[in-house]
């Protein structure tokens, strides 16, 4: 049985209504009682029961000549032999955080080459994450802004964001490009958003094929995406990654067609629209319709009725026979 330096069992205190705590924490009854004690130079043991913290955290001692009174502990001596253990520890911590260092300093420099590595590439994983840092990147862009947008219904969705986002972008000089599938040609949605934002240094054209979607901020950010869903994207801000997605924008750009332009699809070759031939390109590499819908902008109906007009104009009757009268029909060599 434990028992107090008073001479009292622990255990009956706590049952008479200890109230245990730290030192740090010394409750109202016990800082009273011990600051009479500290004055009067003793205090009776009967009026310490509504605290007997005082004795339990060694605050109060029995008097050694009437054991009906305790004399308190000095201040200081209580102090010290609380804070021996502390500073023994903290020395002790010091010791083993300089132990670590030395541990850890023959990797440093191979840990900058790697945070360098990660500063450069930020992954982004959920819309509202992606959508924030595209909000922050273009309301930090002074010069141009580079996109390449393909249709899809998230794209749609998000038309009423992007107006949001660009607007102010537009109405303070800065140079806009978007590249589109030939599709948004066909889509009021779309169309009403470039409707609002060419002015100015905006410029909007169509190509066949995108595959995904880029955007570029004066040429020192850029965001692609990681995942199909959309809901998963890098941040690149690597100067050698940047500047190569620059330079396949730029080749894209090159073989668009403004948006100001006819329709691409009303020009035919041979009877062959620039659609179908986009088409028969992505039939003869051996792509199924889905995969040539999403890469072309359009519905899988839409493609399926597409390759039925081409069918039907090289005169097939199966799949099989399509792919080998596309690749005699010498289509593919035409200029398109």
């Amino acid at each position: 049985m434990f028992r107090t330096l008073g001479g009292g069992d622990l255990s009956t205190n706590r049952t008479k209504g200890a109230h245990p705590h730290p030192i740090t924490e010394l409750c109202e009854a016990g800082s009273r009682l011990y600051t009479t004690a500290l004055r009067a130079g003793r205090v009776a043991r009967a009026d310490t029961e509504s605290a007997p913290c005082l004795v339990e955290l060694a605050l109060l001692h029995p008097d050694p000549d009437d054991p009906t009174w305790l004399r308190p502990v000095p201040p200081t001596v209580a102090l010290a032999q609380r804070l021996h253990p502390l500073e023994r520890e903290i020395t002790e911590r010091r010791r083993l955080s300089v132990q670590l260092a030395d541990t850890f300093e023959p990797f440093m420099a191979l840990g900058t080459q790697t945070a360098a590595t990660s500063d450069s590439i930020t992954v982004l994983e959920g819309g509202e994450r992606i959508n924030a840092a595209l909000n922050l990147a273009t309301s930090q862009c002074q010069t141009e802004l580079l996109t390449v947008q393909p249709s899809d219904r998230v794209s749609e969705r998000s038309l009423l964001r992007s107006l949001e986002r660009d607007r102010p972008l537009i109405e303070r000089g800065v140079k806009v490009r978007s590249l589109y599938q030939h599709t948004a040609r066909y889509n009021p949605e779309k169309l009403s958003y470039v409707a609002q934002l060419s002015e100015g240094k905006v410029e909007y054209r169509t190509i066949d094929e995108l595959v995904e979607r880029l955007i570029i901020c004066d040429g020192t950010v850029a965001f692609i995406p990681a995942r199909d869903d959309q809901q998963v994207a890098l941040e690149l801000r690597h100067p050698g990654l940047v500047r190569y997605l620059i330079k396949v924008f730029e080749y894209l750009w090159d073989r668009a067609v403004p948006m100001s332009t006819g329709t691409p699809y009303e020009a035919a070759t041979g009877g062959i629209t620039d659609i179908q031939y986009s088409i028969a390109k992505l039939l003869v590499e051996g792509h199924v319709d889905e995969a040539i819908a999403r890469r072309l902008g359009m519905n899988v109906r839409t493609c399926r009725a597409h390759i039925a007009k081409l069918a039907s104009a090289l005169g097939s009757g199966s799949r099989a026979q399509l792919g080998y009268l596309i690749a005699q029909s010498g289509i593919l060599q035409q200029d398109h």
